[in-house]
């Protein structure tokens, strides 16, 4: 069971810090830090495996100047600084929700907000793929073979088949790259010389932050989206089990905070609940939290091997870039979920003007300038929405 969940994690925690430019190496062992750390704080009663959040994705590479899936990045420092004041702040967001529950995160950030901004995260990526990680002709049909693949897997298979979608459908779309690249000269060829040199054990390289108040006002807006991602997960999950978690809220905030703190006290990505796991659970019925600790041991484990994350450095950029459209689609579609599920109204003119406008702001990298200061697209819209909704929702109070 604990191999399971590893492999659900693993598609996402190892494309996000790709998309970064993080060593895809080390986010897989802090993602099992991570993990372990959450289970410690909320004392094993919250069944979740921490993987690397898409939601630092954009402001990272615009804090930073990075663009995806170009090799390392070479202001990693930067990133990791602001990584860990949304640490703090996710921290200190917890220990008030510790103390007086969740409601007033629930009356700020209605479900017409927060599915607003989830989509948001989505859509502001789209461009990545799209443009960078596409050289030619020939890897652009890569990258539809790619997402074609990911779909047939999700829509013709069944029970574990489907809930690794992402991974399955990578590797095929790998091996028809490989056959039709190696084999036939198409495009160019997957090098594995890394992979044969890389040793089986080796200790991961460290990142040293580098504190700058630009990059944490940028990235440390991603807080508000981790508080909505970690509370639908703890609430699906208490669907699922019928054992009521709110209790623990505080507490996974907490831990969460904790473990996006050290994992870039290091060099890892900033982490989040994983929805992948979540998945795993309800096709297999089993919530023991006992399960998690193995596969954070597990992660661990391979994170101290460069021959796995060499591994991970040979996979075609264009099948890297089609994967990324649909785990982009999906995460834009997760936040339509969230207004279908709880119904949100949008006869009601408030609803529809706040999504309207985030929406728009997000994705088209609405930017405002205070002095030397910019705030991007994602942080416009995630505050946009957040104060146009208290701003609107005053005309029924008058």
């Amino acid at each position: 069971m604990g191999i399971q969940h590893v492999i659900a994690m693993f598609g996402s925690t190892v494309l996000a810090p790709i998309l970064m430019g993080f060593d895809p190496n080390l986010a897989v062992l802090m993602s099992g830090v991570g993990t372990l750390i959450f289970f410690l704080i909320t004392g094993g009663k919250v069944p979740s495996y921490l993987g690397s959040s898409f939601a630092f994705i954009g402001v990272v590479n615009v804090a930073t100047g990075y663009v995806a899936s170009q090799g390392a990045n070479a202001n990693i420092g930067l990133a990791l600084g602001g990584i860990m004041a949304c640490g703090l702040v996710y921290i200190a967001t917890g220990v008030l929700v510790h103390a007086v529950g969740t409601r007033w995160i629930e009356r700020f950030m209605p479900p017409v907000v927060t599915g607003a901004v989830v989509a948001v995260i989505g859509l502001n990526l789209a461009s990545i793929p799209i443009k960078t990680m596409a050289a030619n002709n020939f890897d652009a049909w890569m990258q539809a073979v790619t997402f074609l693949s990911v779909a047939l897997v999700a829509v013709f298979t069944r029970g574990m088949l489907q809930r690794l979608l992402i991974l399955i459908g990578l590797i095929v779309a790998s091996g028809i790259y490989a056959g039709l690249t190696n084999g036939l000269g198409m495009g160019k060829p997957v090098d594995v010389s890394g992979i044969a040199a890389a040793p089986w054990f080796d200790l991961p390289s460290l990142h040293t932050p580098v504190f700058s108040t630009r990059a944490m006002l940028l990235i440390v807006p991603v807080v508000i989206i981790l508080v909505a991602e970690n509370l639908g997960h703890i609430k699906a999950v208490t669907a699922m089990t019928g054992r009521n978690l709110d209790q623990y809220m505080g507490r996974a905030f907490i831990g969460d905070g904790v473990a996006t703190l050290v994992s870039a006290a290091g060099g890892g990505t900033g982490v989040t609940t994983y929805a992948e796991n979540i998945g795993v659970m309800a096709a297999t019925r089993i919530y023991s939290t006992a399960v998690f600790l193995v596969a954070a041991l597990i992660a661990i484990a391979l994170g101290f091997s460069p021959k796995f994350g060499a591994l991970i450095q040979a996979i075609p950029l264009p099948v890297m870039g089609g994967v990324s459209i649909v785990v982009f689609g999906l995460i834009a579609i997760a936040g339509a979920k969230i207004w279908v599920d709880n119904k949100v109204d949008f006869s009601d003119t408030k609803n529809l003007i706040v999504a309207a406008i985030t929406l728009i702001l997000g994705t088209g990298e609405f930017t405002l300038k205070f002095g030397e200061f910019a705030l991007g697209g994602i942080g416009c819209a995630t505050f946009g929405a957040i104060g146009l909704y208290a701003l609107l929702g005053r005309a029924k109070a008058q």
